[in-house]
């Protein structure tokens, strides 16, 4: 049941549609006081003329455009480059708030990068039980190829992007672990450039802790992890070109770090050495921060029809002459399969209880599971598990028969490739909208972690706002967007 918020509790213009139900709404209570730490947000933005905030929205939507920040939407017949939407309201996190993700998100992390490990050397998880082994090798991002190879301070994943929802308890739960090449961390960049020009007097009385530091933090952590011998060493960001959807932000990294941007074309391999053609000859390259997916990135070791990577770069990669991050093979550990099993991985290596939690999943390759799924398609969520950006899913309570019925087909003909999930009703965050008015609507947050000598996570993350009304999809390719996230000192 909802509520929408009275004039008597808020002689408010902006707040007329605001709505409250059973979901968390990050600036309201359930009683609808508002929380102490907006209190300060909200009386800026009433303070302010309709005019005046349309205003700011509108120069926040020009500096999107005028610096090409852009994603682009593959199989649409009309344009496909689009400015990525923009919130001009914050999401606000308070520092107890922050501690507990950031210390969830350190364990997670580090038990990740040991089950690698483990996984493409003893395998003891395996011959324990702990994992049925049919959920590993039967995961098409697991990569035999990987099987013994040494990788720098057995670092897998460089960098990680953790999917977060809050539930109506007020708890932070892990949604899904994107850990092969995960993308959107130059909109959490922008977004707070931009909010610092759009809301500069509120931005310097929250106290809201520094992000600007990442590209020098990613750049330190791929050091760390460079092949012995090379104290110097040489970084180049490999992108798979100007029409991937992430090529803005391939571009930004490699500037923000001051590297090169290079393609596949652009390497070399001699005697498993790789080099970069530069205008004064060959130059060799230590660690390579890939964009490219592990199926393109050598034609001789994987896809033969691949023009994205460089022949001959597995090889090296197998010797020890170079560093890729993230290595290859990652993703078998961000399979949504394996994901139900990540409380159980924390557990085996670390000998702790999981500090965030997942959310329940059924496996359809179990028949029991499978069956109570497709008896109750119309209350869940269901997803392919090599899918992203909302693509391949299910979401059973807004799904029609028809759809159900194709995807009872998709998940009898092929269960492996199908988990469900319950229909979350995570939480809400104020937006402004193009009239003035303010709405709640879904957000989740994608912190970034990077993990190398050490673990670093810049305080804060991309929180994505399922723009549409009753839309619980917050991709950028389903109509979603963005806003920045304030962590408060």
């Amino acid at each position: 049941m909802s509520t929408t918020l009275s004039r008597g509790q808020f002689d408010n213009r902006l707040l007329r549609e605001y709505f409250l139900d059973d979901a968390y709404d990050e600036m309201f209570a359930v009683d609808g006081s508002i929380r102490p730490h907006y209190v300060a947000l909200l009386d800026l933005l009433a303070s302010l003329p309709r005019e005046e905030l349309q205003r700011r929205k509108q120069s926040a939507d020009v500096s999107f455009l005028m610096q090409g920040i852009t994603f682009t939407v593959y199989g649409r017949e009309e344009g496909t480059e689009r400015i990525f939407p923009y919130d001009l309201i914050p999401r606000l996190v308070t520092s107890a708030e922050w501690d507990h993700i950031e210390r969830g998100l350190t364990q997670r992390i580090t038990a990740l990068n040991v089950f690698l490990h483990d996984v493409y050397h003893e395998g003891k998880i395996l011959a324990q039980g702990v994992i049925p082994r049919e959920i590993v090798y039967t995961c098409q991002h697991f990569r035999r190829q990987m099987r013994g190879l040494q990788v720098p301070r057995n670092v897998y994943v460089t960098v990680a992007g953790t999917d977060l929802l809050r539930l109506k308890s007020g708890e932070y739960v892990v949604l899904e672990d994107n850990l092969r090449v995960p993308s959107g961390v130059s909109y959490m960049l922008t977004n707070r450039r931009i909010m610092k020009r759009t809301l500069p007097y509120l931005f310097r009385n929250y106290g809201v802790r520094p992000i600007e530091q990442y590209p020098q933090a990613l750049l330190s952590t791929l050091r760390s992890i460079a092949p012995e011998g090379r104290p110097e060493p040489t970084i180049v960001l490999l992108t798979p070109g100007v029409y991937n959807s992430a090529y803005f932000e391939h571009t930004y990294l490699a500037r923000q770090m001051g590297i090169e941007l290079v393609e596949g074309r652009d390497l070399v391999i001699h005697d498993n050495i790789v080099y970069m053609r530069t205008t004064g000859g060959l130059k060799r390259v230590d660690v390579i921060y890939r964009r490219v997916d592990d199926d393109f990135i050598d034609p001789l070791a994987f896809r033969p029809d691949s023009i994205l990577g460089a022949a001959g770069l597995f090889n090296a990669y197998r010797a020890g002459n170079v560093t890729l991050a993230n290595a290859l093979g990652t993703g078998v550990a961000d399979d949504k399969a394996l994901y139900a099993y990540v409380p159980a991985i924390i557990r085996y290596y670390l000998n702790e209880e999981p500090i965030l939690n997942n959310v329940e999943t059924y496996i359809l390759s179990d028949p029991a599971q499978r069956q109570h799924v497709l008896e109750n398609l119309d209350k869940l969520v269901v997803k392919a598990v090599g899918e992203s950006g909302g693509y391949g899913m299910l979401i059973g309570p807004q799904s029609t028969a028809a759809e159900r019925e194709e995807f009872q087909r998709r998940i009898e003909a092929n269960p492996r490739n199908y988990i469900a999930q319950p229909t979350l009703d995570f939480s809400r965050s104020p937006c402004l909208f193009d009239d003035g008015s303010v709405e709640p609507r879904h957000i989740d947050l994608r912190p970034y972690i990077l993990f190398g000598d050490k673990v670093t996570i810049v305080p804060g993350g991309l929180t994505r706002v399922a723009l549409r009304k009753g839309s619980l999809v917050v991709n950028s390719s389903q109509g979603g967007g963005s806003k920045d996230t304030w962590v408060l000192g």
